[in-house]
This record gives C-alpha cells, sequence and structure tokens, in this order.
C-alpha cells in the first residue's frame, strides 16, 4: 500500500528491445568470434600463438585443439570438432542452450539469473582435470588434438 492506504502500481515492464540487448549482445559476440575463427584457418601455422601449457611442457590443457575444434565446428565437420576437442564441442551444445534460455527468458521479462552451486563448480572442475589427466595418457590419444 502506497500513502494514504492507496494501493502502489507494479512497476512497468522494460521494453522488449532493452530486455534483449545483452543476450543478442553476447550471442553477437560469440558468432563473431567463430566467423573469424572460421574464416582464419588454426591448422595453418602463424595465424595464432600456440598453446603456453603445451609449448613448455608437452601437456595438453583442456582448452588444447579448441581452435581447430571451432574451425571445424563453423564448417560442419562434426567428427573433426570432436577429434580436436570434444569437450569444447560439448560446451558448445552447452552455450546454446543457455543461450537459448537467457532469449526465452528475456522475451517473457523474466530476469535471468545463473547461479552455480559449489558442488557443480568442483564437478565442472573435476571434468576437466580428468579430461585433461586422460587426453595425455597413452590409452587416452583418441582425445589429444
Amino acid at each position: 500500500m502506497g500513502p494514504a492506504g492507496a494501493p502502489v502500481p507494479p512497476p512497468r515492464p522494460r521494453p522488449l528491445a532493452r530486455r534483449l540487448f545483452a543476450p543478442l549482445a553476447a550471442l553477437t559476440g560469440v558468432a563473431a568470434a567463430f566467423a573469424y575463427v572460421g574464416t582464419v584457418d588454426p591448422n595453418e601455422p602463424g595465424h595464432y600463438p600456440v598453446c603456453p601449457l603445451l609449448r613448455f611442457t608437452g601437456v595438453y590443457c583442456p582448452g588444447c585443439g579448441g581452435l581447430r575444434s571451432a574451425h571445424a565446428f563453423v564448417h560442419g565437420d562434426l567428427p573433426a570438432a570432436l577429434s580436436a576437442n570434444a569437450l569444447a564441442v560439448v560446451g558448445y551444445g552447452l552455450f546454446g542452450a543457455l543461450m537459448a534460455l537467457w532469449l526465452i527468458r528475456a522475451v517473457r521479462g523474466v530476469p535471468m539469473r545463473l547461479a552455480i552451486p559449489p558442488a557443480s563448480a568442483w564437478g565442472i572442475g573435476a571434468v576437466l582435470a580428468l579430461f585433461t589427466l586422460v587426453r595425455n595418457l597413452p590409452f587416452g590419444s583418441a582425445l589429444a588434438p
């Protein structure tokens, strides 16, 4: 109730264009990055820097092969994308699902809140560590880029 017992009107929803700005800006940035990687082939030497962990230790990090994976993904070559970095391809799918959810929520006027519980964060870290370990062992060479 407002002053003198008058009901308080609900706040006006933000205009649709304003609600869509953040998710569409994020999607535009990622699409631009994928377009660049799709155009500039990471398989050609000299276009991108070498992974520092790989250069100095010879160990593949969880991101090694990610650019080659993105390049293959952009060109519709899913087997090559999976071969370069399978975890990155899973990440592309998760990103797509999150973007769809964000856009749907923005259209409906529901704010997007992404809170990762500590147990999930530890689980993600464990998956990354296990992926890194396995792709660097002889029996996991299929996961190496």
